[in-house]
């Protein structure tokens, strides 16, 4: 028999209308996708292909996104427990048209327990303190935010957009509002050339924003990027497998959050892992340095994806 999560994400997917190739965290894989938005606020990031087939960003009709959730209710109410708002950013949108969406999650599934979504720190930073801690009190509880590097410098060459500083800031104002957050960092995103200024100014960045969920995942130079053109241009190199799993040491041994649930469980990494950070810190560096001394197996490039 298929697993519940299984099951439920397969019958979410005829259950509202979705435009384009969709997203989510692995954590997610059992949520209802309300797909608000489509694609990404920004969408200039050099290293991202998610939202490159909707260059068009727009809110969807409010009305479309209160029938999707009424459908779905209708259909499988009772089993939704969280549901995740897509596209790339969805915090972006208004309070008020949030406002809507939240309250018909709340009445329509009774076992609910999450909502969330992806945000970047200059969502966050767009709305004031009034309007974040109204979004958590209507159900919004968990964002999703992908610093990817705590390195000026690599922030600056991958255009995410916002500084070091910026995602600090965000995380804080997002915490005093109630609002969990998982902070993303992408191993790799320093390129060779500042492998170790990326792995390091990560683990500070991580410390800093003090998240509840922190996640690594691995870089992929997908072909249709501007990254993928840097890289034929000799202008970027992604590190060796090595080094990647070094700067995961690094990462882990570095960074001292109060308590986050670290995970490194997406589809792109070599060595997915598991556990809480700061207690769990000497098990895990443990094991990077077995799986770099070879004597754990890697995941084979095949079976990793984004």
């Amino acid at each position: 028999m298929a697993p519940l999560a299984s099951v439920l994400a397969f019958a979410y997917t005829y259950l509202v209308r979705y435009v384009g190739k969709l997203y989510r965290p692995p954590s997610e894989a059992d949520a209802l996708i309300l797909q608000a938005t489509i694609g990404c606020s920004w969408n200039h990031c050099t290293y991202c292909d998610m939202y490159r087939d909707k260059p068009d960003f727009r809110v969807r009709p409010l009305a479309e996104s209160l029938e999707d959730l009424a459908h779905a209710a209708g259909t499988v109410g009772d089993q939704v427990e969280k549901v995740f708002v897509a596209d790339g950013d969805a915090l972006v949108m208004d309070v008020a048209h949030w406002e809507p969406i939240l309250e018909a999650c709340r009445r329509l599934f009774p076992r609910l327990r999450r909502v969330s979504c992806y945000a970047m720190a200059k969502n966050v930073l767009a709305k004031s303190d009034a309007e974040l801690r109204r979004l958590r009190d209507l159900g919004l509880t968990l964002l999703y935010m992908g610093p990817e590097s705590g390195d000026d410098v690599t922030l600056k060459r991958i255009a995410k957009g916002s500084t070091a500083a910026d995602h600090v800031e965000a995380a804080r104002r997002a915490r005093a509002a109630g609002l969990e957050l998982s902070a993303i960092f992408l191993l790799g995103a320093g390129g060779s050339e500042r492998s170790a200024e990326h792995a390091a100014a990560s683990a500070d960045l991580a410390s800093a924003m003090d998240p509840q969920y922190l996640a690594a995942l691995t870089l992929t130079v997908v072909p249709t990027t501007p990254l993928a053109t840097l890289a034929k241009r000799g202008k970027f190199e992604l590190p060796r497998v090595d080094q990647l799993l070094g700067e995961l040491r690094t990462f882990v041994d570095r960074a001292r959050p109060t308590d986050a649930l670290f995970r490194t469980n997406h589809a792109s990494n070599y060595l997915p892992l598991g556990g809480r950070l700061p207690r769990d810190r000497a098990r895990i560096v443990a094991v990077i340095d077995e799986a770099l001394a070879g004597g754990i197996a890697l995941r084979p490039e095949r079976a990793r994806g984004l």
